[in-house]
């Protein structure tokens, strides 16, 4: 009679581990996954901005987490965005800096340095989960008629911009839709254009707008694909071109912030676009993307869907240097030590906030290091699926608020051949920075505690020759070499 009672309790309560387990695969939420381009630290309210509203973004900020020192993977666009998609970091990424084919022009139009065939993006990992998958906006990874192409890296749709060359305007006279060209009703003109000083007009400012301006039609875009798929799981990636120049916005945002800064017309001098009002359209192109951030929000909250997804938001690295932006005017890094291009902080932290209802804790901030390479095996561990050829790190129990599970790490490793070649790797709280390493192989290393000096003035490598001595160390084993030799820094 005991083992029979036994027998029954344990028939009953595999039952109930095969229900609770059928239950936590059916509640699987859906991804959005906001991606800003050349988005600052503290370009958001929630970061510190004072003078850029974000209200829709800070909101998530309140309602889920925070992280203090998340990192892109690089401090450009393209190999941001592909080590991102990969799980792969800067040693042994496939693309590892910008590589653009062709011009600017429509009929040169021919893209970046594409995936291979063998990549295998956060897009396949969902497709394998069962999840619809969607990409809108700027990609960068290559063009529809080769290997690069979102629907063969793991999207079943895809909207927006192919060629971040073309990404430098806001009034394109196309975007591409699964790999088709969708017309908009804009003239082509030279977004590079200058404007002479002595001469230039309020008309000659009005030839750099154009009618369907890109970031509504993406926006809306997005807000169709959540319709569509209300009844899927699904992931949406939707990398925003917002807010990397040229200075283009809407009007009617633009005059929310006129008359609030001391600024002077933006002739083009410094490459894109020429804006009469640069301080106040670099504001209102970052209070647009937080409006349709709104949009979106609104949208899962209408279909019922917003209790069950993963909302996420970041930037592909730090603010820009060129075409009108004043980072220093809008304290754009939080005081971080520099900028886009920059292997120092200003360059690749970035803000990284995450909302799921119920299962993130609101509120909450996590001075965690993590970085976007590391998406990968989160969501591997979220979609309960294995991953082995990754550089990242899961950080999923450190979003749901299980401490104890997070798992550590030994380092985060960044590289980047442009600007001289520079190497950086951060270990616990001390980050190693080698900058100039294609003049000489030889270039001494910095090292910084970011504990008590996150803006990196104090170089205090001399006191401390057992952490460089690390620091090579990772370097020698996490560079591989590289797809093209332009991007050797070991042995060029």
């Amino acid at each position: 009679m005991v083992r029979k009672t036994i027998s029954i309790w344990l028939v009953f309560m595999v039952g109930v581990a095969y229900c609770n387990a059928q239950v936590k695969e059916s509640t699987l939420p859906n991804i959005v996954f906001i991606y800003a381009d050349d988005l600052g630290y503290a370009e958001v309210g929630s970061y510190g901005q004072q003078k850029i509203r974000t209200p829709n973004i800070d909101k998530l900020a309140e309602d889920g987490i925070r992280f203090t020192q998340q990192y892109s993977s690089s401090p450009v666009c393209a190999p941001s965005r592909c080590m991102m998609l990969t799980g792969k970091h800067a040693g042994h990424a496939y693309v590892r800096s910008n590589y653009g084919k062709g011009g600017f022009t429509d009929d040169s139009e021919l893209g970046q340095f594409p995936l291979p065939e063998n990549a295998f993006t956060i897009g396949h990992l969902f497709q394998n989960a069962g999840y619809v998958t969607g990409a809108i906006g700027k990609w960068g990874l290559g063009m529809a008629n080769n290997s690069g192409s979102p629907l063969k890296q793991g999207f079943d749709y895809f909207y927006g911009y192919l060629d971040q060359k073309q990404a430098h305007n806001y009034y394109p006279t196309h975007l591409w839709e699964n790999d088709k060209w969708d017309t908009l009703p804009n003239v082509f003109f030279d977004v590079h254009e200058k404007l002479d000083p002595s001469k230039a007009t309020d008309k000659d400012f009005e030839r750099f707008f154009g009618k369907e301006y890109s970031v509504t039609k993406m926006a809306e875009k997005a807000v169709s694909f959540i319709e569509r798929n209300k009844d899927n799981k699904f992931f949406l990636y939707i990398p925003f071109t917002i807010p990397h120049v040229a200075l283009q916005a809407p009007q009617e945002f633009i005059d929310q912030y006129v008359g609030e800064f001391k600024e002077k017309p933006y002739y083009g001098q410094n490459n894109y676009a020429p804006s009469k009002y640069p301080l106040s359209t670099y504001a209102a192109m970052i209070t647009y993307m937080d409006y349709q951030v709104g949009v979106l929000m609104e949208e899962l909250k209408r279909l019922g869907l917003e209790e069950n997804t993963l909302v996420i938001f970041s930037s592909d690295n730090g603010t820009t240097f060129n075409g009108g932006v004043n980072a220093a005017f809008f304290n754009s890094t939080g005081g971080l030590r520099g900028l886009k291009a920059d292997v120092f902080e200003g360059g690749i932290r970035v803000p990284f906030i995450a909302k799921w209802p119920g299962r993130i804790k609101e509120g909450t901030v996590s001075d965690l290091p993590i970085v976007q390479y590391d998406l990968m095996a989160t969501f591997a561990e979220l979609t309960r699926q294995k991953v082995k050829n990754t550089d990242g790190v899961s950080f999923l129990p450190e979003l749901l608020g299980n401490h104890s599970a997070q798992k550590g790490r030994k380092f985060i490793y960044f590289e980047f051949p442009a600007k001289g070649g520079q190497v950086a790797v951060r270990m616990g709280d001390w980050k190693a920075v080698r900058i100039g390493v294609k003049n000489t192989f030889e270039t001494p290393w910095m090292l910084f505690n970011l504990a008590v000096d996150r803006e990196e003035k104090q170089d205090v490598s001399a006191l401390h020759p057992d952490l460089i001595k690390k620091a090579e160390k990772i370097f020698r084993s996490q560079h591989e070499s590289p797809q093209l030799k332009e991007w050797e820094m070991v042995m060029p």
